[in-house]
């Protein structure tokens, strides 16, 4: 049985909540870097099946979830949230880690990598990865083309009219959801807890109103071509119908040389829901892999 630890860490702007599954393994830590932004770490829960070998770090970024939500609108932004990584990693005292992120938490994750050139990050995971805005959006752009007709004119119409709260609208957005977000049907509870707890402030804040349109801060996201300057082993996944495309998902695996990519068949964007086995094995072995590297050397 893994031991579990919930607490509170003071960051800044506020605190941020916290869980460790098996504090007491001996394996080095993996931290988690959930997505949204704004969508709290519940969704990644089967990552829970690595703390058999290692400790397992999960924190609600500050604005969503079990952490304190202010309302300050400034506080949402790339610097602050990797300042808020920072205090977590020094608040728990992790010396070295293995980092992973998902969707919103890769591009937190590269860009911490590209300011603070950490020396105890000994590998990253980038699951669902997001570093160019343009090749996102041209990508869900190309999703949409292939909705049916009707859909595409209810998207088109809300995007125009900045309305996004018609039923048909939402309606458009599950369809979309269940064939790049998550194709499980029902959605697991994990999940629909991430819905429930989501920080829509810091959401629109950062991305804007539509799953297909960027509008918020995070919409001039370019650092594909300083991918290269991170020196640590990394590992890309995807899912075949991810929101982050193989071929958008390899552009960036070029682009880092050194580093691997493995798409997950029949999963989209929470392929670590969908094949939460496959997505175990694969993590677990490229962890093992890197270890049994450092120990070598």
């Amino acid at each position: 049985m893994n031991s579990i630890e919930e607490g509170f860490l003071t960051v800044p702007g506020g605190k941020v909540w916290y869980r460790i599954v098996g504090k007491e393994r001996p394996g080095m830590p993996l931290l988690t870097l959930h997505g949204g932004p704004g969508a709290p770490h519940d969704y990644l829960e089967p990552l829970e099946g690595l703390a058999d070998e290692r400790p397992v770090v999960f924190y609600d970024q500050l604005g969503c979830g079990n952490s304190e939500r202010p309302d300050d609108l400034a506080l949402w932004n790339n610097g602050r949230f990797i300042d808020e990584l920072i205090a977590v990693q020094e608040g728990l005292g992790l010396a070295k880690i293995h980092l992973l992120g998902q969707s919103w938490g890769t591009l937190l994750a590269g860009e911490y990598m590209l300011r603070e050139k950490p020396r105890h990050v000994c590998s990253l995971i980038f699951s669902g990865p997001f570093f160019s805005a343009s090749r996102w959006c041209a990508d869900q752009q190309r999703h949409l083309s292939q909705l049916p007709a009707e859909l595409q004119a209810i998207v088109r119409h809300a995007e125009a009219t900045q309305e996004f709260e018609s039923p048909a609208y939402q309606e458009a957005v599950r369809v979309f959801y269940t064939k790049h977000v998550c194709r499980l049907e029902p959605w697991p509870e994990a999940m629909n807890r991430t819905i429930e707890k989501m920080g829509v402030p810091v959401y629109l804040s950062m991305c804007g109103p539509s799953e297909f349109t960027m509008t918020g801060s995070l919409r001039k996201t370019e650092i594909v071509s300083r991918l290269n300057e991170i020196k640590v082993p990394v590992l890309f996944t995807c899912g075949r119908y991810d929101e982050a495309t193989p071929e958008t998902t390899a552009i960036y695996q070029q682009a880092l040389p050194g580093s691997e990519m493995v798409v997950i068949e029949d999963a989209s964007h929470e392929h670590h829901l969908e094949k939460p086995q496959e997505y175990l094995d694969l993590v677990r072995s490229f962890l093992r892999r890197i270890e049994g590297r450092k120990t070598a050397g």
